[in-house]
């Protein structure tokens, strides 16, 4: 068996620890990997980013799925906020994606990098301030969450990820605690990928990807991480809830622009 495919449930391992400790799905860490392992299963080369993305985004539906459950067991999911919150993730993941599609494979390479950059800036510095109540026990609701949401989805779609790197900035200055604002960050990404992957999957017209594929989603992969990602999520999950929000803050930062690094120093040519 070629080492490429032992590697996904490797992958999805990662990806579920990040998911339930970060509120993110491994996204960024995924893109990076699978630009490097699709091409060696038949994924043309200027193809690579495009699949790596929508892949991504396909195991994130599972991956966000498992973490939100667990987190949703420790009352870490505030069910409101995500409401008002999805109408928009889902317009934007579906719109991001097939933006995406027109792009070059290099320019969503750059654009992955520069998003690394971005977000780990804003949690170290954190900007805006966060304003969380003592009680921890804020729910953020209204029409600009769904204006939000349209944002956050559109720029997932673009990156690879779930959403979590805006989603728990936004939810905090909102008023939520950090640990609340993960778990309500990865229900959040269940409806990202959903939209993403199927954006990827059914607004581009492609050929030459290999056996197995729909459309840029290569569904080998996706399913592969995402299985393993189901029993790592809850341990992350687990994590989460012993560690101070600053603490994953720092965490958030370092894991961002470890991933923009290696992207910019070791992506296919």
């Amino acid at each position: 068996m070629p080492i490429e495919w032992l590697m996904y449930p490797v992958l999805g391992v990662i990806a579920g620890i990040l998911a339930g400790l970060l509120g993110v799905g491994g996204g960024l860490v995924l893109v990076v990997a699978l630009a490097w392992l699709l091409p060696l299963q038949g994924v043309p080369l200027p193809m690579a980013m495009h699949a790596a993305l929508a892949t991504s985004l396909a195991s994130i539906v599972i991956t966000a799925a498992a973490s939100a459950r667990a987190h949703h067991r420790r009352g870490s999911v505030l069910w409101p906020t995500v409401a008002w919150l999805l109408p928009g993730l889902l317009v934007g993941g579906w719109l991001g994606s097939g933006i995406a599609t027109h792009l070059s494979g290099d320019v969503l390479r750059h654009g992955v990098i520069a998003y690394c950059v971005l977000a780990a800036l804003q949690l170290l510095l954190d900007w805006p301030r966060s304003v969380a109540r003592a009680d921890g026990v804020a729910s953020p609701r209204g029409v600009g969450l769904s204006v939000a949401g349209v944002v956050i989805g559109g720029v997932s779609a673009l990156v690879g990820i779930g959403g979590g790197s805006m989603t728990v900035p936004v939810l905090i200055w909102r008023g939520v605690v950090p640990v609340r604002a993960v778990g309500t960050s990865s229900a959040c990404g269940i409806g990202i990928g959903l939209a993403s992957a199927s954006g990827y999957a059914l607004q581009a017209n492609v050929s030459g990807m290999p056996v197995g594929s729909w459309g840029y989603v290569f569904l080998p992969a996706a399913i592969g991480i995402a299985v393993t990602s189901l029993i790592a999520a809850p341990y992350g999950a687990r994590l989460a809830h012993h560690f101070s929000g600053v603490t994953l803050k720092r965490v958030f930062a370092t894991f961002l622009l470890l991933v923009a690094t290696s992207l910019a120093l070791a992506a296919p040519a």
